[in-house]
């Protein structure tokens, strides 16, 4: 019989991860990677997806592809849970990590402004989601992890399109997590605070903006992406064999205010 530690292990296993060149996508995929499991990445740069996969492979000695993919079409994403079967063998982790983000007043936003952060935010998740499934129940074992926001549970000025997208998300793991509970795949939901990404590029190069969220985060700091790396190893893994969903705040306290 196998340690505790040991349940952390993915060994056997295979990932994709949605939006994983960079960011905290990549950062899930080489943690993933790292606790054993084989990995395929998809972007829409399917030349920075490969790059990245050869990093990966390079580094820790797991099989990797890299897939060019827009998650918010349909038959594309069937392409890329295809292609990832073929050649790695399954989805056994399906990591919904693609994301946009696009602020501004409600006023000043426009109709595709919105029609872009919800296709991708919330449309590729479904697609993904519902593009892994019969294979998932046909092994009685999957697990899907769908990268929220803190932001899917309380909110701030300028992000309607965000928080609505991140909020829906965070719904969906639930009715997902029920409509699948019996058939070994467990869904949750991990929700990031201020981490120190691509993503948020504008506020950290803007002093007083990210002087406030500092302020605003009981821990006093912006996240290390790295931080987040075994938050996604616990939901992938048999670690989190008890728990379908939940929502896992790695947010410094900020939602605990």
């Amino acid at each position: 019989m196998g340690g505790v530690m040991d349940r952390f292990r993915l060994d056997g296993r295979v990932a994709l991860v949605t939006g994983g060149t960079k960011g905290l996508g990549r950062v899930i995929a080489e943690a993933l990677a790292g606790a054993g499991a084989s990995v395929a990445i998809s972007a829409r740069n399917g030349e920075a997806a490969a790059q990245v996969a050869l990093e990966i492979a390079t580094q820790g000695g797991r099989a990797s592809i890299g897939i060019g993919a827009d998650v918010s079409v349909a038959v594309q994403v069937e392409a890329m849970v295809e292609r990832t079967i073929k050649e790695l063998g399954a989805v056994d982790i399906l990591v919904n990590n693609a994301g946009i983000n696009i602020r501004g007043p409600i006023e000043d936003l426009t109709e595709s402004d919105w029609d872009a952060v919800i296709d991708t935010n919330l449309k590729g998740p479904w697609l993904c989601s519902r593009a892994v499934a019969r294979q998932m129940k046909a092994r009685k074992w999957g697990r899907v992890i769908n990268v929220s926001s803190m932001l899917g549970e309380i909110s701030m000025p300028g992000r309607t399109p965000y928080a609505s997208s991140k909020g829906g998300l965070t719904l969906m793991t639930k009715t997902l997590a029920l409509e699948w509970a019996r058939d070994g795949i467990n869904v949750n939901a991990l929700c990031p605070g201020p981490f120190a990404t691509e993503i948020n590029t504008p506020l950290l190069n803007d002093p007083a903006a990210r002087a406030q969220m500092e302020a605003n985060v009981p821990l006093g700091r912006w996240g290390d992406p790295i931080e987040l790396g075994p938050a996604a190893i616990f939901l992938a893994s048999d670690a989190s064999s008890f728990m379908t969903g939940a929502t896992l705040f790695i947010d410094g306290g900020y939602t605990a205010r």
